[in-house]
């Protein structure tokens, strides 16, 4: 299988990228901010709906990153809690003087992570297959 690489850098691009994304899990303790370098990281595991089987059990390690950021802030995660999952839904931008923005992080039970941009410049890149699924997604809708 080959590894999936995507970058984004409109509207349109994140919502595919949100697409690959969807129901994949994050863990508290892997995800940074690095306000110095305008950096938001994290390491997510994705559902490879994509794969041979579309099983859920069937997972890649994929890092994401965006550049340009002025600012992050979150609702509902406790970030002491590093190996807290969270449950991608959605990743959904709001314009605000183009190319600005904010790209809003939607998790299951009402936790959000949003992320101020000068523009949006996201990429997206497999780093591993994880061959026995380490969690699956929990939501309720």
């Amino acid at each position: 299988m080959e590894k999936l690489k995507l970058l984004a850098l409109d509207a349109n691009d994140l919502e595919v990228v949100s697409a690959h994304l969807h129901d994949g899990v994050i863990r508290t303790g892997e995800i940074a901010y690095l306000p110095k370098e305008r950096k938001f990281a994290f390491t997510i595991r994705r559902i490879d709906w994509d794969g041979e089987s579309a099983a859920p059990s069937r997972q890649r390690l994929t890092g994401v990153h965006f550049e340009r950021v002025v600012t992050v802030r979150s609702r509902g995660i406790d970030r002491s809690a590093l190996d807290e999952p969270l449950t991608l839904m959605a990743m959904l931008f709001r314009p605000g003087d183009a190319p600005s923005g904010t790209v809003s992080l939607l998790f299951s039970d009402d936790r959000a992570i949003e992320i101020d941009l000068e523009c949006i410049e996201m990429q997206m890149k497999d780093i591993a297959h994880i061959p026995e699924a380490e969690v699956l997604p929990e939501h309720s809708a």
